[in-house]
């Protein structure tokens, strides 16, 4: 906020020190012609003294600028000091003060960054419009008395935040006291993620693990007892065994892979990297799985780099699970194409769209909206003789998010089925 400077006696014109002093020169010059009158003053005598007073009226002095000085210090509110503003921005989570009115004074950049409608010497209740807030606000101001409430952010994805308000005794201009109000904002979401997983996980996982536990346990029974000298029975029921324990493992490390990416849902990747040795990657490590499958991976991707901010081992993990489950869900089809284009998102942001179709049976549209949840399955048997767990998509839509991106699924029955990866585009030198 602008102060204007009041201007200093040095720096006005000399007509308006004249025509502020004519009251002074007029009257010592009657003083003076009386003395001179009346013979007790010499008029060489009377003009030196005239001209002393003039002087002494005219020429700005050091104490005018002094006392200007000084009021101009008493008008600065002490709370809208440079140092209290770099103390609020210094401080690592987003923080606001406020006046007790509720009016902005300082906010930091994390504050700014998480609501960008707060403005200096404006009321903070416009620009957060969470009713918890608010309530909180107003029984703190009214009562001058700490208050806490917790809050969930839906914008640009769930995030849980806890509020604290904090009167703070501050002086005032005229010496006295006054409170305003401190608010900080604490990111709760990494607790609230570790909750969840840990229910989400004791529940899947107790779900998911009896089928292949059990099928396990009465091998391991059959094993020592009946088939315990049959070799044709012990080999049939260690390859099922291990192919259950297999299942157990990816389930676990899909389990896993998935609530580390929940956890870091809110926090954007920001490092630069290159999607096409990503894919080709993933490509040529599923080689032998199309092999395997007779099928047949066919890239149609650009040849100059194309950047995104993102993680390259979630990249890696979200190509590979798209590609495998185009190889072993759309075998039929023969071959599987990966390709890459550009277009324009819904709110018109440019995006990169990577493509991986199949040619295989196709998925009914019934199953389309929700083919990303937990352990939805279209075939629940042909997914597990496959040695799918349930969480590819899942984990591809969760990884998505993280990069502030979308994934797309089109199909047509006996037509194959198309999943379309977007990630927002990034302007680079080159693009630039």
């Amino acid at each position: 906020m602008a102060i204007d400077a009041p201007s200093s006696p040095s720096a006005q014109p000399w007509s308006d020190r004249l025509r502020h002093s004519t009251i002074i020169l007029i009257a010592a010059a009657l003083a003076l012609s009386v003395l001179v009158a009346l013979g007790e003053l010499s008029v060489m005598r009377a003009v030196a003294v005239l001209l002393c007073i003039a002087a002494a009226a005219l020429i700005p002095w050091r104490l005018h600028d002094t006392a200007a000085s000084r009021d101009d210090t008493r008008r600065v509110n002490p709370v809208e000091s440079a140092a209290v503003a770099a103390v609020v921005a210094g401080m690592p989570d987003p923080a606001v003060l406020l006046d007790r009115a509720g009016r902005v004074i300082h906010l930091n950049a994390a504050a700014a960054q998480l609501a960008p409608a707060l403005r200096r010497n404006e009321l903070a209740q416009f620009a957060l419009r969470s009713p918890e807030i608010i309530t909180a606000l107003r029984e703190s101001i009214a009562t001058t008395e700490p208050r806490r409430a917790t809050y969930l952010d839906h914008v640009p994805v769930d995030r849980w935040m806890e509020l604290i308000i904090t009167p703070v005794p501050v002086p005032t201009s005229f010496g006295g006291a006054d409170k305003c109000m401190l608010m900080t904002f604490h990111d709760q979401t990494p607790l609230r993620r570790v909750e969840e997983m840990r229910a989400d996980f004791v529940a899947n996982a107790s779900h998911e693990l009896r089928t292949p536990l059990a099928a396990l346990s009465g091998f391991i029974d059959t094993l020592q007892g009946q088939a315990k000298d049959d070799p044709k029975a012990r080999e049939r029921f260690l390859g099922i065994m291990h192919n259950q324990a297999t299942r157990m493992a990816r389930l676990i490390d899909d389990l896993l892979s998935l609530s580390r990416v929940e956890l870091s849902a809110h926090v954007r990747p920001d490092t630069l990297v290159d999607l096409l040795p990503i894919i080709f990657q993933v490509a040529d490590g599923l080689e032998p799985l199309a092999r395997e499958r007779q099928v047949e991976i066919e890239t149609n991707l650009p040849e100059a780099p194309v950047m995104i901010a993102g993680d390259r081992e979630e990249l890696l993990r979200l190509f590979e699970n798209l590609i495998e489950n185009a190889l072993k869900y759309g075998a039929s089809g023969g071959r599987v194409i990966v390709s890459m284009n550009s277009a324009a998102a819904p709110d018109g942001t440019p995006e990169i769209r990577i493509l991986v179709r199949d040619f295989g049976p196709g998925i009914a549209p019934e199953h389309l909206p929700r083919l990303t949840e937990r352990f939805y399955r279209v075939d629940v048997g042909d997914s597990r003789s496959q040695g799918g767990t349930g969480l590819g998509l899942s984990l591809v839509k969760h990884i998505l998010n993280r990069h502030r991106g979308r994934l797309l699924i089109e199909s047509v029955p006996k037509q194959g089925a198309t999943f379309t990866a977007c990630f927002p585009q990034v302007r680079t030198p080159a693009s630039a």
